[in-house]
C-alpha cells in the first residue's frame, strides 16, 4: 500500500476508484480525504506521488509540461489499479491527462471536477499556507484546463458553498452515478 494512503477497509463504499480533479485551490486534498471518509475508502494524496523535481518546479512558480506529468500520472495510474475502492486528488487538467489515467486503472473511473471562479479560487489560493504550489500559477492551471465537457464519467461539483456541502453534492453525484439515489 502506497504511504500516501489514508485508510481503507472491507467496508468501502462499493464506488470504485474516484478522482477528485480541478486547478490548484479548488480543494482537490480537503473534498477528497472527507469524501474518502464519508464512503470509508483510502485516500491516495495526488501530489504527494509528484518526482521530487517536478514539486521544485513549482515551488520555483515554473508550470509543468507534459513531459513532467507523465511519470506522475503513470504513478496515480497505478494507484488507481490497486484493487478496493480509492479517492485520489489530482488537477487531470488535460483530457488527455484524464485518459491516461483511465487506461493505467483499467477499471472504470469516476472524476469529481471540482469548479469555481476565478476570483474565488484566487481567494483560497491566497490564504493557503505551507503548499508548494503558488498561487502565481493559477492563471498557468486555467489556461491548460480543458473542461470534461462530454465526459460521462465526470461529475461537476460547484466549490462556492461550505467543505460539507461539497462533500454531500459529490457524495450525492457519485451514489446518483450508482443508482442509489441522493
Amino acid at each position: 500500500m502506497s504511504t500516501a494512503e489514508r485508510r481503507g477497509g472491507p467496508e468501502a463504499g462499493g464506488f470504485g476508484p474516484i478522482v477528485v480533479m480541478g486547478v490548484s485551490g479548488c480543494g482537490k486534498s480537503s473534498v477528497g480525504a472527507r469524501l474518502a471518509d464519508h464512503i470509508n475508502c483510502r485516500f491516495v494524496e495526488g501530489d504527494a506521488l509528484h518526482p521530487p523535481a517536478n514539486v521544485e518546479k513549482m515551488r520555483l512558480g515554473v508550470p509543468l509540461d507534459d513531459a513532467d506529468r507523465l511519470p506522475w500520472l503513470d504513478a496515480l495510474g497505478r494507484e488507481l489499479a490497486c484493487p478496493g475502492d480509492v479517492v485520489l486528488s489530482c488537477s487531470a487538467l488535460k483530457r488527455a491527462y484524464r485518459q491516461h489515467l483511465r487506461a493505467c486503472a483499467g477499471q472504470p473511473l469516476t472524476f469529481v471536477f471540482l469548479h469555481g471562479s476565478r476570483d474565488l479560487l484566487a481567494s483560497r489560493l491566497s490564504g493557503r499556507k505551507g503548499h508548494f504550489m503558488p498561487s502565481s500559477l493559477l492563471d498557468s492551471q486555467l489556461a491548460t484546463l480543458e473542461p470534461p465537457v462530454g465526459e460521462s464519467d465526470v461529475v461537476t461539483v460547484d466549490i462556492d458553498q461550505p467543505l460539507e456541502r461539497i462533500v454531500a453534492a459529490a457524495q450525492a453525484a457519485l451514489a446518483a452515478r450508482a443508482g442509489r439515489g441522493a
